[in-house]
């Protein structure tokens, strides 16, 4: 590895003066969480499988670059190219904001790239199938990265013994917008007729406001967060992007259980994430259920998802963050085992089982994210923050890919949904093999009364 010449990066000395921070850091969730509601979560989804369907032969494939797909398998391999885009960008942008200490100048960019790639999604229509895919992998990728740069302020902004709470007033924020913006659509949708709108117009306005509404709402972030200066590097710092990204690798081979608890994460996050994007289509195609009660669903995850994030923030000061991560993913493999048996065209089901995953999504993520925060040695979080947004976001294309191939090769989302499972089985079992006290402290980091 190339010696480190950074200085090492201290937290905000007046407390008022990282509260500040930490009041702007809450608004990026505020902003971007729109765009992972209302766009992945309810109406991209379906919307776009029914464009793909538009498109399609008289067998029901769609043949981009040539390539045979089902079209209701289109959106789930979307998400997938995304994240692979994502992989190629995100360590790149990690090293590059650790070597130039400018972490905000690259939010900036990659938060508005992913709202510019959002508002265009409004001209999405009749057979643009490939307008719609092109969209959702910029969004997605830029999303990502920005997430990167976002989570790698947590340990600059709040103490040790701060962080659970921090961080799950973040998720909290993101929820409060994302069920806000929810009712808004929840208007427009259902009235679309009683505002001059048709039902496809009414989706396209929905999906472009959320890019308008991530952008507008990033400005705050932007004008309260501040970077941490560094000492000049000798070498351009996307030039030796993929340089320090390999002495980044080379970094946490040092730091095994650090790479343990990334590797359980990435297993039952890559479930919770296709869990948030396939849910819709789920819904939709499987269960028959109409695009208000899907909203409506989503909206009660929403809301449900503030009082999870806080009520599992709290949980975390007495019995330990890792302890209650594993009571979430007990519940979330019930969870899907509960979606597999539920019956179609029963609305009442689907909300208990959409209150139950607000109950615990919050929380179980961010509770990863405080843990995580711990684990990473002072001086490197961006960096190694980039190697858990691949395992957040980057690293998710498993779940959408495992998604599309059992519908594809068997016409079913109730076994698409099961496959599930194995992700937060297999979870539970590594993240319960994590000695988190021993990596809090092999991170050279100072160890929490309670984790």
């Amino acid at each position: 590895m190339t010696a480190d010449t950074t200085e090492p990066e201290k937290h905000a000395a007046d407390p008022a003066d990282r509260r500040r921070e930490q009041r702007g850091w809450y608004f990026y969730d505020f902003a971007c969480s729109v765009y992972s509601t209302s766009v992945v979560t309810v109406f991209l989804g379906p919307y776009l499988t029914s464009v793909a369907k538009a498109a399609a032969d008289a067998d029901g494939f769609v043949h981009p670059l040539g390539i045979p797909v089902r079209a209701g398998s289109l959106f789930a391999y979307a998400v997938s190219v995304s994240i692979l885009v994502a992989v190629l960008v995100m360590p790149l942008v990690g090293a590059a904001a650790d070597r130039t200490g400018r972490k905000k100048p690259l939010l900036a960019v990659s938060a508005y790239t992913g709202a510019a790639a959002t508002a265009g999604m409004f001209f999405l229509s009749g057979d643009r199938y490939l307008l719609g895919a092109f969209l959702l992998i910029v969004a997605n990728a830029s999303l990502a990265v920005s997430m990167v740069l976002y989570n790698a302020y947590l340990p600059q902004i709040a103490e040790p013994d701060e962080r659970d709470a921090v961080s799950s007033r973040g998720w909290a924020f993101g929820y409060t917008s994302g069920a806000l913006v929810l009712v808004l659509n929840l208007v427009l949708y259902s009235g679309h007729e009683s505002f001059g709108l048709t039902e496809g117009m009414a989706v396209r306005i929905c999906l472009a406001s959320a890019g308008l509404w991530w952008g507008a709402f990033t400005l705050v972030p932007l004008r309260r967060l501040r970077d941490r200066h560094v000492r000049p590097q000798g070498e351009g710092a996307v030039g030796g992007g993929w340089r320090q990204l390999m002495a980044t690798l080379r970094d946490m081979r040092r730091h095994p259980l650090t790479l343990s608890f990334l590797l359980a994460y990435l297993i039952y996050n890559d479930g919770v994430q296709t869990v948030i994007s396939q849910a819709s289509i789920y819904g939709s195609e499987e269960l028959g259920l109409e695009q208000t009660t899907l909203i409506t669903a989503v909206l009660l995850v929403q809301v449900l998802a503030v009082a999870g994030a806080l009520g599992m923030g709290r949980m975390a000061r007495s019995y330990g963050a890792k302890r209650v991560i594993l009571g979430s993913l007990a519940v979330w493999t019930l969870i899907l085992a509960a979606g597999y048996f539920l019956p179609a065209g029963a609305p009442v089901a689907f909300f208990f089982l959409a209150a139950a995953i607000g109950l615990v999504l919050g929380g179980s993520q961010a509770l990863s994210r405080s843990l995580f925060s711990h684990l990473v040695p002072r001086g490197k979080e961006a960096e190694y923050f980039s190697a858990y947004e691949m395992s957040d976001r980057g690293l998710s294309w498993l779940g959408p890919l495992v998604f599309g191939l059992a519908y594809q090769l068997t016409g079913s989302y109730r076994d698409a949904i099961i496959s599930l499972v194995i992700f937060f089985a297999a979870g539970f079992v590594l993240l319960a093999r994590v000695p988190v006290r021993r990596a809090v402290a092999a991170a050279g980091n100072p160890v929490p009364e309670r984790i």
